[in-house]
């Protein structure tokens, strides 16, 4: 379905150039752009900086097609660039691999009308006509997805504009597992910011008890607990992104620029003392006074939820609903959802007696960057917060001794558990042997959701990436179910193969 045409009047030369960088942060594999105007309109200039932002090379040589007829580009999202001008009808496209190109890439087209009936149905058609000078009219029309995600981009543009940064050069840094995704934007003197991309949680199907799996699970919906949470980890000392310029109901934060820096080292492997940092950095977040409700700007405030019964057993149900029928071909049975269900309700009455603290939900390594500069805790810079609920403080220990994007070593694991309660053991009310038990149930609830997360993440959202983390994330789970406190789940995973039948 058509969606209204975007009508778009650029001044000048480098209007037309962030264009370009604004259709590109809109850009998805299978997208087909037709670029329409007369000799010197701009196509080129347009195409040229789409290109170089999907690339993250503002330098990348970008030559016209006009003698190639295409030129092809193989970056993050694949581009081929056509130039049609010198075509003699619309069947060349079938030799010049069209349908090819569009089937794992995205393609640019100028002269698109030398291409006819050829072109995709669902193609956005870019009009550009001069107005004087360098001034250009811009008419964007096609489908109306695609011109969502067009104005979305435009939007994020006039943020920028709004807060002093609209001249400034945006490209894309990295996108997660949810909805959000982070551009970096540059000053001309290389000054770098961050930009976040929150739009609202679309809730989803109602599952139970007229809730959603958002509102069970308890995930933020827009961007007022990212900007609660990091306020309360600055002012207790932590190291989170200063917020520089926001719109909480449009979902876009301008924030400060942490860095590239991470714990890993050039191989992808953990580099030990950063880890021992971050395992302090957690020692001092579970020591510290957490407060049910953060207060924002403007009356607002912030209630920070409990990792409760209901959101750890939406969590861990993504393990029947995805990952046995992607492992097994075959749904459940009725007998198995009920033991399941009742282990796991037995391993979460246990949890009544551990500590709590505020967690943070996924603290390892992708969303870790290490502050060179810093010393103590504020070394470890933390982005990822949006999720933090009040549960058991042993929850980010597990997600960081057993990452889910980086193999640690059981060497290394105990090494940090061991760091982590030598520091504990110095708080009088600290239990080293509850602890163990609920790190147990911890690594137990978060690896099971994992495991079910990431199939839904291939089988919903067409990301396919996530699988290649399967056999980590079940290492992980054999070696936790070896623990006592989890015998009475163990036979859950035999099925699957996780785990051995006990004798």
């Amino acid at each position: 379905m058509a969606g209204l045409p975007i009508e778009i009047t650029l001044e000048d030369e480098r209007a037309t150039q962030r264009l370009g960088q604004d259709l590109a942060l809109a850009l998805k594999p299978g997208d087909c752009l037709a670029l329409q105007g007369d000799l010197g309109a701009g196509k080129s200039t347009l195409a040229r900086a789409l290109i170089r932002t999907v690339a993250a090379d503002p330098a990348l040589d970008v030559p016209s097609p006009t003698f190639t007829i295409v030129q092809s580009y193989d970056l993050c999202i694949r581009i081929a660039h056509y130039d049609l001008y010198r075509i003699t009808g619309p069947d060349e496209l079938v030799e010049l691999g069209l349908d090819e190109a569009l089937d794992d890439g995205a393609v640019l087209i100028e002269w698109p009308e030398n291409a006819a009936e050829a072109l995709p149905s669902d193609a956005v058609h870019i009009a550009i006509s001069e107005q004087g000078g360098d001034a250009r009219q811009i008419r964007i029309s096609g489908p109306d997805p695609a011109l969502q995600r067009i104005g979305r981009s435009l939007d994020i543009r006039a943020f920028l504009v709004s807060c002093g940064h609209g001249d400034d050069d945006r490209q894309f840094l990295i996108g997660d597992a949810s909805t959000r995704t982070y551009e970096t934007v540059s000053t001309g003197d290389g000054t770098r910011t961050i930009l976040m991309d929150a739009p609202k949680r679309l809730l989803g199907p109602v599952l139970r008890d007229g809730k959603r799996y958002a509102q069970i699970a308890h995930s933020a919906e827009d961007v007022r607990p990212f900007v609660a949470v990091g306020s309360f980890l600055r002012s207790n000392g932590f190291r989170a992104p200063e917020i520089l310029a926001q719109d909480i109901e449009a979902g876009f934060l301008l924030l400060e620029d942490l860095g590239r820096k991470g714990i890993l080292d050039a191989e992808g492997r953990p580099i030990e003392a950063r880890w021992d940092a971050a395992i302090d950095c957690l020692v001092a977040l579970h020591r510290t006074a957490i407060p049910p409700r953060i207060a924002l700007e403007e009356g607002l405030a912030h209630n920070i939820p409990p990792f409760d019964r209901g959101a750890m057993l939406i969590e861990v149900e993504l393990y029947l609903e995805w990952y046995l029928p992607h492992t097994l071909g075959k749904e459940p049975s009725t007998d198995f959802r009920e033991r399941f269900h009742a282990g796991w309700n037995r391993l979460i009455d246990w949890l009544a007696d551990a500590p709590t603290s505020l967690v943070l939900r996924d603290f390892h390594s992708p969303n870790i960057l290490w502050q060179e500069d810093c010393r103590g805790i504020e070394r470890v810079g933390l982005i990822d917060f949006q999720d933090a609920m009040i549960g058991p403080a042993a929850y980010d220990v597990a997600s960081l001794v057993q990452d889910a994007r980086v193999t640690v070593e059981p060497a290394l694991h105990d090494h940090l558990v061991a760091r982590y309660e030598r520091a504990r053991c110095e708080d009088p009310d600290f239990d080293p042997v509850l602890f163990r038990e609920a790190l147990a149930v911890m690594q137990c609830q978060r690896a099971t959701k994992i495991l079910g997360l990431f199939v839904r993440l291939k089988k919903r959202d067409g990301k396919a990436g996530y699988l290649r983390h399967l056999p980590r994330i079940e290492t992980y789970l054999r070696q936790t179910l070896a623990h006592p406190v989890l015998h009475f789940i163990h036979d859950c995973y035999t099925e699957a193969g996780i785990a051995p039948r006990e004798s």
